[in-house]
């Protein structure tokens, strides 16, 4: 049996033989319609496969049953069951030579993370932590003594004075990405998670010791992204309709409210410290851009929307120096289509912060990096420094 979910009336299909030999492939289309059929003209066969490629599925036993299209969003549930026509009347069977194939995947790549600050007054990186894993995102605390980064589905501190990883308690089972950041005030966490109620990522906020957390997006995926300066609202991307764009919600809950609708995809939205303008990313016009647009939305058909790079590098999450003045983001070599990829001729880039037409852009790093190396804002409190995360294939 494939199931969309564990719900009584989920989407499925699945290959069942009946107890007088009758078999066939069963399934509901929709979520709480009717149950349908294919029979085949196999009878009691010994031997059953169910076979799904994309939307199409399946079945042989024998002979080919199929195929039928049925919309089953990743990820699925796959298994085996038994059932019984009656009630009062207790059914057993046997399986035997069982195997669940899967699409022949390559390899998952293994890396060592190192942890670096880069001081702009010196233009030098200097490595603080290192370990075996990704570790992600460092956010630096408000009272410059940890980073905050996350690790194996963990939200961890750093400690800036030397020592391990210091797991925070969510009180919860939750799997956080690298989409997390404090208030202004450090008395709170924005995170972005899974959970077991949800497979997809969703935004929360907690306090900073990790008690209290609280939903504030139940629609999925949501990937947190910056708090606005007076912690009054969160920006995020959710994927809506098919395309990832912009929006916010109020700290204290509520609905969400959209900030952008023009974009393919938008994603990395950070509120400028003076909170006049919301930063991003966007492939809008071909290749990745960062753009801007006021904290209450983009107007109609994204109007107010106003191009800040225009390079032939692919740049992504715009972050800002707790004083206003230097915008910090990461470009991917010419070409890279996403973000999730670490590769090497990665390249950390600064520019002052357009008050009018965009200023110059400066090199500041070249290394081996990509998703995770800062996808959340990584300034120290001073706007001297700023951390961020170098990748090494193992």
């Amino acid at each position: 049996m494939l199931r969309q979910d564990l719900d009584a009336d989920s989407v499925y299909a699945d290959v069942a033989v009946h107890g007088d030999g009758l078999t066939s492939l069963q399934y509901r289309a929709v979520k709480g319609g009717p149950t349908a059929e294919i029979r085949s003209t196999a009878k009691g066969p010994t031997r059953l496969r169910l076979e799904r490629q994309g939307d199409q599925i399946t079945v042989l036993v024998g002979e080919t049953v199929g195929p039928l299209t049925l919309n089953l969003t990743d990820p699925a549930y796959v298994g085996l069951g038994v059932g019984s026509h009656d009630a009062n009347v207790l059914e057993t069977a046997v399986f035997s030579n069982v195997t669940l194939q899967g699409p022949k995947l390559e390899p998952r790549p293994l890396y060592r993370s190192r942890i670096m600050i880069h001081d702009l007054g010196t233009q030098k990186s200097t490595q603080i932590h290192e370990a075996r894993g990704v570790i992600e995102a460092p956010n630096w605390s408000r009272d410059g003594k940890f980073l905050l980064v996350n690790a194996n589905g963990n939200l961890h501190r750093l400690p800036l004075a030397g020592g391990p990883l210091e797991a925070i308690d969510l009180h919860g089972e939750y799997r956080c990405n690298n989409d997390h950041d404090l208030t202004r005030d450090g008395r709170q966490i924005a995170f972005s998670a899974s959970s077991p109620t949800s497979r997809q990522s969703q935004v929360y906020t907690a306090n900073a010791d990790g008690t209290g957390v609280k939903l504030l997006t139940p629609a999925a995926p949501s990937y947190f992204h910056g708090w606005s300066p007076d912690a009054q609202w969160l920006a995020f991307v959710g994927q809506r309709d098919g395309k990832f764009e912009l929006f916010r919600v109020a700290a204290q809950g509520g609905p969400e409210q959209r900030l952008t609708s023009a974009g393919a995809y938008d994603d990395g939205p950070e509120y400028t410290p003076d909170g006049k303008w919301i930063y991003f990313n966007s492939n809008r016009g071909g290749d990745w851009n960062i753009w801007r647009i006021p904290p209450n939305g983009a107007g109609p058909n994204d109007s107010v929307a106003q191009k800040i790079t225009s390079d032939e590098l692919e740049d992504w999450f715009p972050h800002f120096s707790p004083n206003g003045k230097q915008m910090l983001f990461l470009s991917f070599p010419k070409g890279t289509a996403g973000h999730n990829g670490k590769m090497p001729g990665m390249k950390l880039r600064l520019m002052k912060t357009p008050k009018g037409k965009p200023g110059a852009i400066k090199d500041i790093v070249t290394f081996f990096g990509g998703q995770g190396t800062i996808n959340v804002n990584s300034w120290a409190p001073d706007s001297k420094r700023f951390a961020y995360v170098v990748y090494e294939p193992l």
